[in-house]
């Protein structure tokens, strides 16, 4: 039963939906109060709970340019794309460069307030935590825990996009100036370990995953605490005040150490559209969610790799039930709408992917298959009517990214609809999670921190990568030694369009970032040779981050200032 839950804090209304199965997400009935008669009981405190994790997901569903879609652009692994008769913003994006396009001043706006907002509704939950007649010191940890991981999630998202973001650990419409990056970390920190000290171990079983899946838990915090301890000391070359390396591993070595996690056997598998074939449904049938994962060998959401997921719904519509994953849409191919590519479906063809990561898989690796639509590979540039496709796309380059795609059947019927959904379109109504934290992610983080075993964890994930469907290693595959540089090569290839490779990039210096992203790469415009340029010098000028939306920085009277190099 999809039901939708409406919760009002300090006048912000926060809407949840239930997902494709059910979940932590599902309430029985509309609730809805206010700051005076709210957050008095446990139920409360859970509604209120449910509205931080539906403020978060608005960070990818309120239809701007989300974190992991954004680093898609700035790193070396896609170009800009859209149509040719498009706005060039996406080119600002990409190539750092406002002059691409010089009136998309207000680029990341939606993100910015989607993520303030969430902030918003974990500062209010945290205040209001000791009114809370609580049943359990254990219940109270629980929650107040998630909401402190929450807000940590949000505040690393927009430090590391932004760096130079007004800090607000209570709820609050005061005018709030940039703080010192330093103390935006000493927070994320302080939260996470507020929620890794708080949250039981076994507050959200794996085992349960099917009820529980998308909460964020303990060993959730850990990952998260062990990937900003990194990231802050790649990218300030110095120890945070509020983490210890040790920390950092000792955090990994809890997770590997749980027995809740492990790798899933075929990489494929994590990726719905990787692990499925054509999609072919009878005009007579009733087809659903579950027969498609039948048919599929789709691990499944909530699967025993995901640690972290925000979960997605195929219920967002145009009246303000944010819950899909907007912006999946705009990774698929372009101008598809009438041509069988099943199991893709059509989409605004932004984030073609760079040729060169593609050239970066080593023979035999199975993730190159499994992460990158080839094109010319699988058939696809051969279609009639796809021609006029490429007349349309620019910045082509045969790849696009299969990891998130939108999906369809064989008579071109979007996936949701296929199901009998029709609360929004195809825009709206994509499904497919976002995955924040993967295990083979925390054994990569262990081997970079220096675990006893990290030469282990690094083979595990490796050795993954070229397992075939049999379960064997194919002959391609060759032990690399642990180091620095082998597991930066093994994450580029690992995480690719997961919102991790720019980063990894960063903490690495903005020389090396820079550096490595510039490039002068042959592409197709309308079908025509086309040359993409991305100099280093716009990304050194901006030291790698992201502008400032112009708006909030009017709406401030100028206390918000620009960040370097976007003036």
């Amino acid at each position: 039963m999809k039901i939708k839950l409406n919760i009002i804090a300090y006048g912000m209304v926060a809407m949840m939906m239930t997902g494709c199965s059910d979940s932590f997400l599902d309430v029985e009935s509309i609730t809805e109060g206010n700051s005076e008669t709210f957050y008095k009981t446990e139920s409360d405190a859970y509604r209120a709970l449910i509205g931080c994790y539906a403020g978060w997901r608005e960070t990818t569903s309120t239809g701007s340019i989300p974190i992991v879609m954004s680093s898609m652009m700035q790193s070396d692994e896609c170009f800009a794309g859209a149509g040719v008769g498009d706005a060039t913003n996406y080119n600002v994006v990409d190539q750092f460069d406002l002059s691409q396009a010089p009136s998309y001043t207000n680029l990341w706006e939606n993100d910015w307030k989607a993520y303030y907002a969430a902030i918003f509704r974990c500062n209010t939950l945290i205040e209001k935590g000791d009114n809370i007649q609580w049943t359990s010191a254990a219940k109270k940890g629980t929650y107040l825990g998630e909401a402190h991981a929450l807000r940590a999630l949000c505040y690393f998202d927009m430090v590391r996009m932004f760096e130079n973001i007004p800090l607000i650990e209570k709820a609050t419409q005061a005018n709030v100036p940039q703080a010192d990056p330093d103390a935006v970390y000493d927070l994320i920190f302080r939260d996470l370990k507020f929620a890794i000290e708080n949250i039981p171990a076994d507050a959200y079983p794996k085992a349960n995953a099917a009820s529980n899946d998308g909460h964020v838990t303990k060993y959730g915090a850990e990952g998260i605490l062990a990937r900003a301890y990194l990231f802050y000391k790649g990218r300030f070359g110095k120890e945070p005040a509020g983490c210890t390396k040790q920390d950092a591993l000792d955090a990994c070595l809890d997770i590997i150490g749980s027995g809740e996690f492990g790798l899933v056997e075929n990489f494929k598998n994590l990726w719905p559209a990787a692990s499925s074939g054509p999609i072919t449904v009878g005009s007579e049938e009733s087809y659903s969610y579950e027969d498609w994962l039948a048919s599929s060998t789709f691990a499944g959401q909530g699967n025993k790799e995901f640690i972290i997921s925000m979960k997605c719904n195929d219920t967002q519509d145009y009246n303000g039930n944010n819950d899909g994953n907007r912006w999946i849409v705009n990774i698929g191919l372009r101008g598809i709408q009438a041509i069988d590519c099943s199991p893709y479906g059509y989409g605004w063809g932004i984030c073609t992917v760079n040729p060169e990561l593609v050239k970066a898989y080593g023979v035999g690796d199975q993730r190159k298959a499994a992460s990158v639509i080839d094109v010319v590979g699988e058939g696809i540039e051969q279609k009639e009517g796809f021609e006029d496709c490429i007349a349309d796309q620019r910045q082509y380059t045969g790849y696009y990214v299969k990891k998130y795609t939108p999906m369809a059947t064989t008579d071109c019927t979007p996936l949701p609809f296929a199901w009998g959904v029709t609360v929004g379109d195809a825009m709206t109504e994509q499904w497919q999670d976002v995955i924040i934290l993967r295990y083979a992610d925390v054994l990569l983080m262990a081997a970079e921190l220096g675990a006893p075993n990290a030469q282990q964890y690094f083979n595990m994930v490796r050795e993954r990568a070229y397992r075939e469907d049999n379960g064997s290693i194919n002959s391609n595959y060759s032990e690399v030694t642990v180091s620095e540089d082998a597991i930066m090569k093994e994450r580029r290839l690992e995480f690719a369009f997961e919102g991790i490779r720019y980063y990894d990039l960063l903490r690495q210096g903005i020389d090396k970032a820079a550096n490595t992203i510039a490039c002068s790469a042959q592409v197709k415009d309308g079908g025509v040779a086309a040359t993409v340029n991305i100099i280093a010098d716009n990304i050194k000028a901006k030291k790698g981050l992201c502008q400032i939306p112009n708006n909030q920085i009017t709406r401030s009277n100028y206390v918000l200032k620009q960040n370097e190099g976007w003036k």
